[in-house]
C-alpha cells in the first residue's frame, strides 16, 4: 500500500469480521512486532462515557507544559487520522502508510498460520503502537479503551496509571447487563500494584471497583472519597469549577455540564498522581490546558446567532448528561431537536424526558447499516400530540428546526456519533 486511501480503505475493510473481545490476536502479533508498546509511558483510560473529553483536558494540560503527548480515541468525527494523534495533530500519511504496511505484513501472516483474523480495531490499536513507539517521540500516550476493559485489544498495556470516567448502560450485549458486570469489564484494566483513578458514582460499581484495585494491590482514588468538585459559576458559554484533591484549585473549563466538571476533576487527579512519577506540571499548564481543552461533537457550540449544538449522545448516561447540561446553562430557552440514532437504541427512554418537556423533536434517519429509520424512532411518540415529527432528510430536518430560531432559543442535533459526524461536516461547509 503506497497512499493514506489505500490503507483507510484496507483498514475498514476489516470490519466485516465484527467485533471479538480476547487478546489471544493482539499478543501474537504483538510478538511478531518486539512488543512497541512496552517502550510507551502510557495512561489507560475506560469508562461508558467521558472517555474523550478527560482524554482532551489531560492532553491540553501536558502539551501547555511542554510534553509530546500522543493520543489514541475512537470513533473520528471529520477524519480517521485523527483517532491516533501527536500533540492534536492526526498522523501524517507517510507514517500511516508505513504502520500499516508493517502491520499487514504480519496480520496475513497469522491469518495463513491460524485461520483466524484480527478485528479491524485490534489492526488500528496496532498502528498506534507502532506509530507512537518507532515514528514519533512521545513523553506520555493516553490510550483509550476501544470497548469494556478486560478484553479490550488496549489491554496488553502496563500503563502509569490506569482511569475508569464513568459506568453506564451500553454494548449490554457484550459487557453484560448489569452495573455490577459491566463495573467488572471496565475494571478489567486494573493492573497488579498498579494505580487506579475513578470518576464512577453508582454504589454497586464503585464496589467492584474498589474489590479488584484491593485484589490487585493496586492505589485507588475515587471522585467524592479522595477528591472532590463543585461548580461555582456558569454562563451559556463555559463553567468555573472548584476542585479539591491533593491541592485546591479554581479553573475554568469550556466544555459544558456536570459530567464534565466531574470528567475534568479525574483529569485533574491524574495529572496529580503521575506528578510524583516524574511529570511534573506547573500551575499555569492545569489552568490555561484545562480551559482550552474541547471535544468537538460533544455539546459543541458549532454556531452562534441562532445557536445550533452538536452532541453525539447516544446512550442512557449520554442523554442524561445532555439534559443536566441543558437545564445547567440554558434554562429558559426554547429548545428544538434533531435527533437519529441506531436500531439497537431504546428511543422510547432515551428521548422520554425531553419529549415530557415539550421540546420540538424532529426525528430522522442517515446513511449508515445499523441507521434506525425516523418512522421507527417517531412511533413511540406518534400520539402524545406534542410537535414532534419524523423527516428522512436530515438536511431538510435541521433548515425546518432553524426557521424561526431567535436569541431565546436554541437547536440541538443529538444521537449517533456517525450521524454527527456527517452534520458537523455539512454545516462546517456550509
Amino acid at each position: 500500500m503506497k497512499t493514506g486511501e489505500e490503507v483507510i480503505k484496507w483498514i475498514h475493510g476489516l470490519l466485516q469480521f465484527g467485533v471479538r473481545p480476547g487478546l489471544e490476536r493482539m499478543n501474537w502479533l504483538l510478538d511478531k512486532l518486539n512488543h512497541p508498546e512496552e517502550n510507551l509511558q502510557i495512561v489507560h483510560v475506560a469508562g461508558t462515557n467521558g472517555k474523550g473529553s478527560t482524554v482532551s483536558f489531560m492532553r491540553h494540560v501536558y502539551e501547555k507544559a511542554g510534553y509530546n503527548v500522543g493520543t489514541f480515541t475512537s470513533p473520528f468525527i471529520e477524519r480517521f487520522e485523527e483517532r491516533i494523534a501527536l500533540n492534536g495533530e492526526p498522523i501524517a500519511e507517510e507514517d500511516l502508510v508505513y504502520c500499516t504496511n508493517k502491520v499487514k505484513a504480519f496480520v496475513e501472516e497469522f491469518v495463513t498460520e491460524t485461520g483466524d483474523q484480527p478485528t479491524e480495531f485490534e489492526v488500528i490499536t496496532l498502528i498506534a503502537f507502532i506509530y507512537f513507539s518507532e515514528r514519533v517521540h512521545t513523553d506520555l500516550v493516553l490510550l483509550e479503551v476501544g470497548l469494556g476493559g478486560r478484553l479490550d485489544s488496549t489491554n496488553v498495556v502496563k500503563p502509569l496509571i490506569s482511569v475508569i470516567t464513568s459506568i453506564g448502560y451500553d454494548h449490554m450485549h457484550v459487557l453484560g447487563h448489569t452495573l455490577e458486570e459491566i463495573a467488572a469489564e471496565k475494571a478489567g484494566i486494573i493492573k497488579k500494584a498498579g494505580m487506579i483513578v475513578s470518576g464512577v458514582k453508582q454504589e454497586e460499581a464503585k464496589k467492584v471497583i474498589k474489590k479488584m484495585a484491593k485484589a490487585e494491590d493496586a492505589k485507588y482514588y475515587e471522585l467524592g472519597e479522595h477528591f472532590t468538585v463543585a461548580t461555582t459559576s456558569r454562563s451559556p458559554f463555559d463553567q468555573e469549577i472548584q476542585y479539591s484533591g491533593k491541592g485546591q484549585r479554581t479553573i475554568t473549563i469550556q466544555l459544558k455540564g456536570p459530567h464534565q466538571r466531574d470528567n475534568a476533576a479525574v483529569a485533574i487527579q491524574v495529572i496529580e498522581r503521575l506528578m510524583d512519577k516524574g511529570f511534573p506540571v506547573n500551575e499555569r499548564a492545569i489552568k490555561d490546558g484545562m480551559r482550552s481543552a474541547s471535544w468537538i461533537g460533544r455539546f459543541e457550540v458549532i454556531q452562534q446567532n441562532p445557536t445550533i449544538i452538536l452532541d453525539g449522545a447516544h446512550n442512557q448516561e449520554g442523554f442524561r448528561a445532555l439534559e443536566e447540561t441543558l437545564k445547567q446553562h440554558f434554562a429558559g430557552y426554547t429548545c428544538h431537536m434533531v435527533v437519529a440514532m441506531t436500531k439497537e437504541k431504546d428511543v422510547n427512554s432515551l428521548m422520554k424526558p425531553f419529549i415530557r418537556e415539550q421540546m420540538h423533536v424532529t426525528f430522522t434517519t442517515f446513511p449508515f447499516p445499523r441507521a434506525a429509520s425516523s418512522e421507527e424512532l417517531y412511533e413511540p411518540f406518534a400520539l402524545m400530540g406534542r410537535d414532534v415529527r419524523a423527516e428522512d432528510d436530515w438536511k431538510k430536518a435541521v433548515l425546518e428546526r432553524e426557521i424561526g430560531l431567535d436569541d431565546n432559543s436554541l437547536l440541538i442535533i443529538c444521537g449517533s456519533l456517525y450521524f454527527i459526524a456527517e452534520v458537523r461536516k455539512w454545516l462546517m461547509e456550509r
